[in-house]
């Protein structure tokens, strides 16, 4: 503890300066740090580039790493759309008037100190140290080891901006990548209110399972596509190739796709030769193999029961045939991490009953799972996808960031 207790003390203190930054100041913060970052994108590239160099090419990871200069420019878009959200503190939620006199309002106020503990996604520093900042809260960031370099510059920048600006820039800061520390920034109840691990379903469970501090989980994704008999096959041939091979290093990719055993043999035939262009490793159930061998299917795997619940992160997926929704909602409820899920279907009243009884974060209907993301929805950025059901659940964001006080004022009252 004694190497984290300064940063820790200095959080505390934090506190205090982050409260007297008004709404106008903090719009003005994260504006001069989106122009400040677009400023330095050449030194981030360089930084960025040192990390990706430690990285094995082939390691899924590595596309989740790498910044640059599109990257960055997006990333200064969302740090002025966050800018512009509306501050989520100092909301009245309720006011009433006792009896006795007493006047009773309950407000929003900002979390505090929230430590976010996370992996290789160097994106995640510039997107959680805004959101914090425009809520009212400290930032404590705890990145990989991998991302080391990366966040370092960035980490600098924001403090540079905060210093610039007059205010504490222990507002932001780093905690150590080192594994050695990680049970004390668990365990620091009495400095951090609030912490949020985005990664691995490895790292998920070991901060939930070691913290005394309070955790929001932002889960893993194993996330499902179920093509029902009456889809239109050549748009479910579309969104599950999005789904898998846009982006599959992401949480909202597709993991496991469910296909009814009517329209199995004609969907397979169509969907083969696109995954073959991405050389998809596929892993399939006994019916779905022997179809995807018609075909010629090359990277085909027989699928074993570990095979349904991963989370690839990768260009791969598993394949199980079904006999229709009853053993479908089975199979994602038994599988599902609860992030995101979907079906592709004409019949209304099947789709209609799908997003219903699946229990996850987001349920799509006729539409890829990689829409699950923050910005998209419309928050701007994104403290990760919570899957749990407490405080907040889906693209976790600024109105989020915040919990409740309550304020009451009496003449000398007395119970």
């Amino acid at each position: 503890m004694s190497t984290i207790q300064n940063i820790l003390n200095a959080a505390q203190k934090a506190k205090i300066s982050i409260l007297q930054i008004d709404d106008s100041g903090k719009k003005k913060l994260l504006y001069r740090l989106a122009e400040l970052v677009e400023l330095r994108s050449a030194d981030i590239v360089k930084e960025n580039a040192k990390d990706v160099q430690k990285l094995d090419p082939t390691d899924p990871k590595l596309d989740r790493l790498i910044l640059d200069s599109e990257r960055i420019t997006n990333l200064c878009n969302s740090l002025k759309a966050v800018a512009e959200l509306p501050d989520p503190t100092g909301i009245l939620l309720s006011e009433k008037k006792l009896e006795n006199g007493l006047d009773v309002k309950k407000f929003t106020v900002a979390l505090g100190v929230v430590a976010v503990i996370y992996e290789s996604r160097p994106n995640v520093t510039l997107d959680v140290a805004a959101l914090c900042m425009r809520s009212g809260n400290v930032a404590l960031l705890r990145g990989g080891q991998d991302a080391y370099n990366t966040n370092f510059l960035l980490i600098n920048i924001i403090r540079e901006v905060l210093e610039e600006g007059g205010w504490d820039p222990n507002i932001v800061q780093q905690l150590p990548a080192a594994r050695e520390y990680i049970i004390d920034i668990l365990t620091a109840e009495k400095y951090i209110d609030v912490i949020i691990p985005r990664g691995s379903n490895q790292l998920i469970e070991f901060v939930r399972k070691n913290a005394t501090v309070p955790v929001i989980e932002t889960g893993a994704g194993v996330c499902h596509t179920y093509i029902e008999s009456s889809a239109l096959i050549e748009q479910a041939v579309a969104v599950v190739l999005n789904a898998k091979v846009s982006r599959p290093s992401v949480c909202n990719s597709l993991d496991t796709i469910l296909v009814d055993e009517a329209i199995a043999e004609q969907f397979l035939r169509n969907l083969a030769p696109e995954l073959e262009k991405y050389k998809v490793t596929v892993f399939a159930d006994d019916s779905s193999y022997t179809l995807l061998s018609q075909e010629g299917f090359s990277k085909l795997n027989k699928a074993t029961a570990e095979d349904y619940g991963r989370e690839f992160l990768d260009y791969k997926c598993s394949i199980k045939v079904v006999s229709g929704l009853e053993e479908a909602l089975d199979h994602i409820n038994k599988y599902s991490s609860k992030h995101s899920e979907a079906i592709m279907t004409e019949n209304e009243a099947l789709g209609e009953l799908f997003l219903k009884q699946v229990d996850a974060a987001a349920v799509y209907l006729n539409a890829s799972t990689r829409f699950t993301d923050g910005e998209v929805f419309g928050l701007g950025a994104e403290i990760g996808i919570s899957t749990q059901k407490l405080h907040a659940r889906g693209p976790f964001a600024l109105e989020k960031l915040v919990t409740e006080k309550w304020i009451v004022k009496g003449k000398g009252q007395i119970r």
